[in-house]
């Protein structure tokens, strides 16, 4: 059978779309977990920003290249990047075997049977990107995500991704919930929520935000023992979803809140809602209603028009926060967005600095931080051993996958945990960002 391989960029959104077309594959084709050993690579590509495009195209040049090697026979893209600029890509990279719209990667499976030697362009409608469907999982088998809606209507002035992935689009609970169960009995224990915008999610289905009931319903499928809640718009978390956090057991507590500024100016620039007053009234009151939340969040700087007075207040405002998990990220003039045709764009070399003040300001929030967990046990999700530092690691509620840090940890010869094991771990110390300890349990 042919092989066929995927490499999946970007976000975690685009790895569900990544196991998704893997589901489409199998038993069609031999499913490669290393693309670069495939007859065939696909590389579902992220377009969202700058650093992600060329992050894309330096993928796609290593495929071209393994491909003139005579190491692969077939390469396919698809994607955001895809998505967004079909003609330029199979015109910029002959040796492309087909470029694959949003659209159309349902189909995938049938494309690549098609494939001949003169490359081509599908391009179905990205509203008909598949919202549910089987998947084979690109994750460790214990955790997983759930994506509950595509697109999104927020209309950020930076943001492209509404022009490149369409209009909101919220799955049915009743398949989110089968979905969910499916996930649950294949073994996964920590399920993440996952959604542009996952505070919209059901407005366009039921007339209002249905995501507490969603969660509530989760709760209940056995095996499920974590629910993690990403990107929660700080103006659409409401009272109900704080309470429903609190009451439900498996709700981690632990919110990624994407504020991207804190300035009101900025703020009405970027087309969000809200400034520094409203910000701080719902840290200090998710702080004092959820106890021991752990608040993630994402800061953009050098936005057309961040004046140095503006950078200044950002800089005080994440000092005096202390975010548990910050990213930071220098803005990204993406064509077809209002905000890359405003006028007063900042210097690169500017918003670069500007990115690594804030970052150096939350490693230093965070290295404090770290130190009152001496001396304390965590509940730890193993994911691995360290053949190098001779130690196990994993992570805690406080921790998200891929984007936040780690526990290690040693335990007894004959007292090894498996991948998905919860322990409990004694923490003596402090690495960087990362914590050390001992297996206590």
């Amino acid at each position: 059978m042919i092989k066929v391989g995927i490499v999946s960029l970007g976000c975690s959104k685009n790895l569900v779309d990544s196991e998704r077309m893997l589901f489409k594959l199998h038993g069609k084709f031999e499913l490669e977990a290393d693309a670069a050993l495939a007859d065939v690579a696909i590389i579902n590509t992220c377009g969202f920003i700058q650093s992600a495009k060329e992050e894309a195209i330096e993928t796609i040049l290593e495929f071209v290249a393994l491909k003139k090697e005579g190491k692969i026979k077939r390469i396919v893209i698809t994607g955001c990047l895809a998505e967004r600029y079909k003609e330029e890509l199979l015109a910029e990279f002959p040796e492309a075997d087909a470029v694959v719209g949003l659209g159309s990667e349902d189909k995938i499976a049938e494309i690549i049977a098609e494939l001949d030697d003169k490359p081509k362009l599908f391009s179905g409608d990205k509203l008909c990107l598949p919202l549910s469907g089987g998947r084979i999982s690109g994750t460790l088998s214990f955790y997983s995500y759930l994506k509950i809606a595509e697109g999104c209507d927020n209309r950020c002035s930076y943001c492209a991704i509404p022009s490149i992935r369409g209009k909101m689009r919220s799955v049915p609970m009743e398949l989110l919930l089968k979905e969910a169960q499916e996930l649950a009995q294949s073994g996964v224990k920590e399920l993440n929520i996952i959604a542009q915008d996952i505070t919209r999610y059901g407005e366009d289905l039921y007339g209002e935000c249905k995501l507490p009931e969603l969660l509530e319903k989760i709760a209940e499928i056995q095996g499920i023992q974590w629910i993690r809640l990403l990107y929660c718009y700080p103006e659409r978390i409401t009272e109900k979803l704080i309470e429903t956090i609190n009451k439900t057991e498996k709700i981690v507590k632990y919110l990624d809140i994407p504020i991207q500024h804190c300035d009101g100016e900025i703020l009405r620039r970027m087309n969000r809602p809200g400034d520094e007053q409203s910000l701080r009234t719902l840290i200090a009151k998710l702080r004092a209603d959820i106890p021991g939340v752990i608040l993630r969040t994402t800061i953009i700087t050098g936005f057309p028009g961040e004046s140095y007075p503006n950078f200044q207040h950002l800089c005080e405002f994440v000092s005096d926060m202390k975010f548990d998990r910050l990213g930071c990220f220098p803005y990204s003039a993406e064509e077809g967005t209002p905000a890359a045709e405003f006028p007063d764009q900042i210097d690169e070399e500017i918003k670069m600095q500007r990115a690594e003040i804030i970052m150096d300001t939350q490693n230093i929030i965070m290295a404090q931080a770290n130190e009152k967990y001496v001396d304390t046990d965590i509940i730890v999700l193993t994911e691995g051993f360290d053949r190098y530092a001779e130690c196990f690691f994993g992570r805690s509620y406080m921790d998200g996958p891929d984007i936040d840090g780690k526990i290690f940890f040693t335990t007894e010869p004959d007292d090894k945990p498996y991948p998905g094991d919860f322990v409990t771990v004694h923490v003596t110390e402090t690495l960087d960002l990362d914590l050390l300890g001992f297996r206590n349990d």
